[in-house]
């Protein structure tokens, strides 16, 4: 089975698809409060859906870090507007430090694709 890497540099792929799942590399946003970081990273998650041949009805995963989950409220509120009514894919949420102090959010998406 045929591996396709999409947006490939030397360190990583944006897009990663194999028998029929499409990976996505993690999403952050130097966006102000969460609420619009969250926004964005889903923007974004949407654009990459698009380029692979998914969308967001097909989301079967979704992992999502918060540098303080004190935020999690104001992350649940943007994410529960954004996804499709009966599609909501397994997801998990935890606290971690990010890669830079401005990053409030990173979602990690898994996918069906064609």
């Amino acid at each position: 089975m045929s591996i396709t890497r999409i947006e490939t540099g030397q360190r990583m792929s944006k897009i990663v698809k194999h028998n029929g799942t499409v990976y996505l590399c993690g999403q952050t946003s130097d966006k102000e409060s969460v609420a619009e970081q969250t926004r964005h990273c889903l923007e974004k998650v949407e654009a990459l859906l698009e380029q692979a041949g998914s969308d967001k009805t097909r989301i079967l995963q979704c992992i999502i870090w918060l540098s303080d989950m004190a935020d999690f409220a104001e992350m649940n509120a943007v994410w529960d507007a954004w996804v499709p009514e009966g599609h909501a894919p397994a997801r998990a949420c935890g606290e971690a430090k990010l890669a830079r102090d401005a990053l409030k959010v990173e979602l990690i998406v898994t996918a069906a694709c064609d």
